[in-house]
């Protein structure tokens, strides 16, 4: 393998990592503010009230997702490291 299959696999493999972490981020982007709107809304400036739902929020996204994070991660492995293993 030359060095340009080698760049193209660490390519698909950031590309596909970034799949995988966009909805988890996504929602915890959307429950930050949310929480974040509430507390400047009703003066409360606790940190801890932000940890807990974002980590609720990631939670369900995770399991909502893992089909779709898997089905990448079966994707990447049968069409691009596989066949660099092989050669082909």
């Amino acid at each position: 393998m030359d060095e340009f299959g080698v760049l193209s696999l660490l390519r698909e493999a950031l590309w596909a990592t970034a799949l995988m972490a966009m909805p988890l981020l996504i929602s915890a982007l959307v429950v930050g503010l949310i929480v974040g709107l509430v507390q400047a809304l009703t003066s409360i400036q606790e940190m801890t009230l932000t940890f807990v739902p974002k980590l609720a929020a990631m939670l369900v996204v995770l399991f909502l997702t893992l089909g779709f994070m898997t089905n990448i991660c079966l994707s990447l492995f049968d069409n691009q490291v596989l066949p660099a293993i092989v050669g082909g």
